[in-house]
């Protein structure tokens, strides 16, 4: 009884530590520009209204700069790509944790 009870408190902790390792947000829309330089991009953000005309979404007015200095970045981003980014907030810079080039990814596809 008092193994199991051990088990369940350490299986509870690694629970909750594990919850709090991954806490980014995602944004998702058109390269606007990258700065390869200051590793900076900015983007179009899409909203989450998908369609077989936008399956990326619609595009918003909202326009988003990431810091992309320390980011894991698949195939490098072009002006006109469409990037999903993984960022956290730090302040008031958004800090890129990962960029996919989802553009590229479906080009690869077919």
């Amino acid at each position: 009884m008092k193994k199991t009870m051990i088990f369940l408190m350490v299986l509870l902790g690694v629970t909750v530590m594990a919850s709090g390792i991954w806490a980014a947000e995602v944004s998702q829309g058109k390269c606007l520009q990258y700065d390869e330089e200051k590793k900076l991009i900015t983007i179009q953000e899409y909203d989450l209204n998908f369609s077989q005309d936008q399956p990326y979404g619609q595009p918003t007015d909202a326009k988003s700069v990431y810091n992309a200095a320390r980011a894991e970045i698949g195939a490098p981003p072009k002006q006109g790509d469409i990037l999903r980014i993984a960022y956290e907030v730090k302040g008031t810079e958004r800090v890129a944790v990962k960029v996919m080039n989802v553009t590229k990814q479906d080009l690869m596809k077919k």
